[in-house]
């Protein structure tokens, strides 16, 4: 038995959204890199709660990717990872404990303290 969720985001019709702190900060990554880089996030078995958010650089777009764009940063994530991200928002956060991505996962049932886990 596989312990998933499948979340069709074609019937949920609720998009994944990134915020202007997350394609700035996204857009300062990327200065570096190679043109054609982009950031892919992605959802993973595994963490302390189940499932676990990946955050890589990459330059290969597959034919079922949903490409992010804003303020001219763009953002791939694969068609599986979508499923359990439909509804999110993608946003970059500084603060006392540190600066990182975050995700806000409208369906995550339960997530870890660090916020790079979670279940469904």
């Amino acid at each position: 038995m596989t312990d998933s969720a499948i979340i069709d985001p074609a019937t949920t019709n609720v998009p994944v959204s990134l915020t202007d702190r997350a394609a700035k900060q996204i857009g300062k990554i990327l200065e570096g890199e190679d043109e054609g880089t982009v950031l892919r996030v992605s959802v993973q078995g595994g963490g302390c709660s189940g499932f676990q958010y990946g955050f890589t650089l990459d330059d290969t777009k597959t034919d079922d990717d949903l490409v992010l764009e804003k303020n001219g940063v763009k953002v791939l994530i694969d068609s599986v990872s979508v499923e359990y991200l439909a509804g999110s928002e993608i946003d970059y956060v500084d603060d006392l404990i540190g600066s990182a991505f975050k995700i806000n996962n409208p369906n995550a049932t339960a997530s870890c303290g660090c916020g790079t886990s979670f279940s469904i």
